[in-house]
């Protein structure tokens, strides 16, 4: 029997998620977590086969639950499941320890392969992501800049570019407007702009985000 966490800011997608695999044979729903704090806070005390992670949380976010988890838990292997497809987040994640990369938009029956894939031992990247991470070989140098961004920095600018403002931003991720407001700069002076509608605008130019993914909320 496959054990999974399910880790998710949205009951609505926790509830999904637990409706989908209880009626598959061989997986079971060993607990919820609706935060990466209390993810890491399960696993200290229980155990999974399989994290189904969401990345953007509030908090540390799914992508520091991720490495703290595998830290003292490294026989759980977390798949990462989230609306952002484009790199660099595919490569991060997988570079952070992740075995399984999944959109939000994947059918059902994809989240049970992934979950068996791995549980076998297996890494587990969509199709179209895995081109998308083959293709962002070939972009321009401009592309890579964006992989020089922390893990809080791409967090931060995901947030920016659906046009959330300073306080909600620091009110969501439980950090100052202040210390916002730091990463945001260091972003501008990694990235050579000058402020969030030229980070918004190179986002797009070099397929971060698309507009799509900016019209969603995950």
């Amino acid at each position: 029997m496959i054990s999974v966490l399910l880790v998710d800011d949205h009951e609505l997608v926790r509830t999904g998620m637990r409706r989908i695999l209880e009626d598959t044979r061989g997986i079971k729903v060993a607990g919820e977590a609706q935060c990466g704090e209390e993810a890491v806070k399960w696993c200290r005390s229980h155990s999974a086969n399989i994290v189904l992670m969401d990345m953007n949380m509030p908090g540390i976010g799914g992508l520091e639950a991720t490495r703290k988890i595998l830290r003292f838990s490294p026989d759980s292997k977390v798949i990462m499941l989230t609306i952002y497809t484009e790199n660099p987040l595919p490569a991060k994640v997988m570079q952070a320890g992740a075995s399984g990369y999944l959109s939000k938009g994947a059918a059902p029956q994809d989240v049970v392969n992934a979950i068996r894939a791995v549980h076998s031992g297996q890494r587990y990247i969509a199709s179209d992501i895995a081109q998308q991470m083959a293709l962002s070989q070939l972009q321009p140098p401009v592309e890579t800049s964006l992989f020089c961004l922390s893990d809080r920095e791409l967090q931060i600018m995901r947030m920016i570019t659906k046009g959330q403002k300073v306080n909600e931003i620091s009110e969501q991720l439980h950090l100052s407007p202040k210390t916002v407001n730091s990463y945001r700069y260091r972003m501008f002076s990694k990235l050579n702009i000058n402020g969030d509608v030229e980070l918004t605008h190179l986002a797009i130019r070099h397929g971060f985000f698309n507009k799509e993914t900016l019209s969603n909320d995950e």
